[in-house]
């Protein structure tokens, strides 16, 4: 189930421990947590899986793969996050049933409509913000950008992308549903205190 009231979804950094950061995050109260690793191996990312899972349900958070619809299914994960270039929805939905949750990323209305008409629950939106956490060829969208998904979709819409404490109320200014990060809690000197701070906020702007 996708959380109703905006909510702080924290991205596991490839370079750092996942599950002790997620366990820092939820401690914060996040409620989604995603496990992304594009390096490790099946054998890492279920192992990784089935902690973080076990963390999450302790939580009440969501707990969503990243990509590996595989390891969602063996691990017994809440869903799975997918990309443009990865297993479209539809497809996913088929081996995953109709309970667990399908997020796409989105760059654009289109894309937005046609993951809804794929059976998504959730869109990733962005990068809204300059981001060092991925190498983008395109420009930052900007907040503004999030109302066009809005229009195109019912769906919930998470903004991504260089999202930090100071520019996250501008996205729900723009009717984001949430935020997703990674360095504003991965690099933060204290993660569960930065993790605190943004659910606050989240809250507070709500």
């Amino acid at each position: 189930m996708i959380p109703s009231k905006p909510f702080l979804c924290f991205i596991t950094d490839e370079s750092l421990p996942p599950v002790e950061l997620a366990r820092q995050a939820l401690e914060g109260g996040a409620l989604m947590i995603q496990l992304r690793h594009k390096c490790a191996t099946g054998a890492e990312l279920y192992r990784w899986s089935v902690e973080i899972q076990a963390l999450c349900r302790r939580h009440h958070a969501v707990f969503i793969v990243n990509d590996r619809v595989d390891i969602a299914i063996a691990a017994g994960a809440d869903g799975v996050h997918l990309g443009q270039q990865d297993l479209p929805a539809a497809a996913a939905r088929k081996l995953l049933g109709p309970d667990r949750i399908i997020g796409v990323s989105v760059s654009s209305p289109g894309e937005a409509s046609d993951a809804q008409k794929e059976g998504a629950d959730y869109l990733g939106f962005g990068h809204i913000f300059h981001t060092s956490s991925k190498e983008k060829p395109a420009a930052p969208v900007g907040p503004e950008a999030i109302l066009s998904i809005r229009a195109a979709t019912s769906l919930p819409v998470l903004a991504i992308g260089g999202i930090t404490l100071q520019n996250a109320p501008d996205t729900l200014r723009c009717k984001a549903s949430g935020i997703a990060v990674i360095r504003a809690i991965s690099r933060a000197a204290k993660p569960e205190e930065a993790a605190r701070d943004l659910v606050t906020l989240l809250q507070h702007d709500h």
